[in-house]
């Protein structure tokens, strides 16, 4: 029952799941020792069944991958979707993982909170498993072997049985938020192309669903920044056909400490805005208001006879 779903969600057992197999090389002859972590694996396998259709489905989505060339990506970092696109497979940097592996426990609570509420709206992307993968080749002419390690998430893919025509990756920030091809091929457009284009085409919302998102929006963003989370993005795809906008905040793992490092990082990303006025730190609350602001600015509200509601408050936490 909810009860059970709830122990396991909030378990404390921080049990990471170790399993080794064998496989042959593509030469048909060696073998290759692959070795696979599964994080958290009691919290995960309770979020797949309430939230995602369970762990077959998983495992049969998993069975087949496509790499996935992201145009705007910029790590050379491995990407790919499931064959039939219900899942995003993202490799994670060393910072990433360990910081996902502080921040699980928080994200397991938060999730077991939308469901105690009923399903409350959510706009974070669901992640539905964090796995390491060592794969081990035997050494060739008697060198000594290379071992490669991938840490991987598995996320939901939001726009998965949609026809999604244009897809936004919005900050909040004007600073090197620009794709220079937005005509190319699944192209993923940014705050500056967005502005662009919002005064001939704006993004039209109900203003139901504007307040809707608007509280989501909230309440995700202060959960983000209580942990120190910034620089997470609204992915946001627009679905014509249909007439439907499909959002999720994404690219929300990485908690900053305050230290020389995110000062380092603040005056390179120029996150805060032009160069010249770089701060000497920012934080995450800073980060948490001027993206609240921005989206608002985004979507805009469909003229109508209703009595507009009152503007949540941006620096609320």
């Amino acid at each position: 029952g909810p009860e059970d779903a709830k122990n396991l969600i909030l378990s404390e057992d921080t049990t990471h799941i170790k399993h080794s197999f064998e496989d042959f090389a593509q030469d048909g002859t060696s073998k290759v020792h692959f070795q696979v972590t599964v994080y958290y694996a009691t919290q995960f396998q309770e979020i797949r069944r309430l939230f995602g259709k369970g762990d077959e489905t998983f495992i049969h989505s998993l069975l087949r991958c496509r790499k996935w060339e992201t145009k705007g990506g910029k790590s050379n970092a491995y990407f790919a979707k499931t064959l039939d696109d219900r899942f995003v497979v993202k490799q994670m940097s060393k910072t990433e993982i360990s910081s996902f592996l502080t921040f699980a426990p928080s994200y397991f609570r938060y999730m077991n909170t939308k469901l105690e509420s009923g399903n409350e709206e959510c706009c974070l992307a669901k992640i539905f498993g964090v796995y390491q993968v060592v794969i081990k080749h035997p050494s060739s002419a008697g060198g000594a072997s290379k071992d490669i390690r991938l840490d991987l998430m598995i996320m939901e893919n939001i726009f998965y049985a949609k026809a999604i025509s244009r897809i936004y990756d919005l900050k909040g920030s004007i600073r090197s938020r620009y794709n220079s091809e937005p005509t190319a091929s699944n192209a993923v457009l940014l705050d500056e192309n967005l502005l662009e284009i919002l005064p001939a085409s704006p993004i039209l919302v109900r203003q139901e669903a504007r307040a809707k998102l608007e509280k989501a929006l909230w309440k995700d963003t202060a959960f983000l920044a209580q942990l120190g989370v910034m620089d997470y993005s609204l992915l946001v795809g627009i679905d014509e056909v249909n007439s439907e906008l499909v959002v999720g905040i994404i690219d929300y793992i990485r908690q900053y400490t305050w230290d020389k490092q995110l000062e380092t990082w603040v005056k390179s990303s120029g996150i805060l805005g032009g160069a010249g006025k770089v701060p000497t730190i920012i934080s995450p609350k800073q980060y948490m208001k001027r993206f609240r602001i921005a989206m608002m600015v985004y979507f805009t509200l469909v003229p109508s006879n209703e009595r507009p509601e009152d503007q949540l408050n941006p620096e609320a936490m």
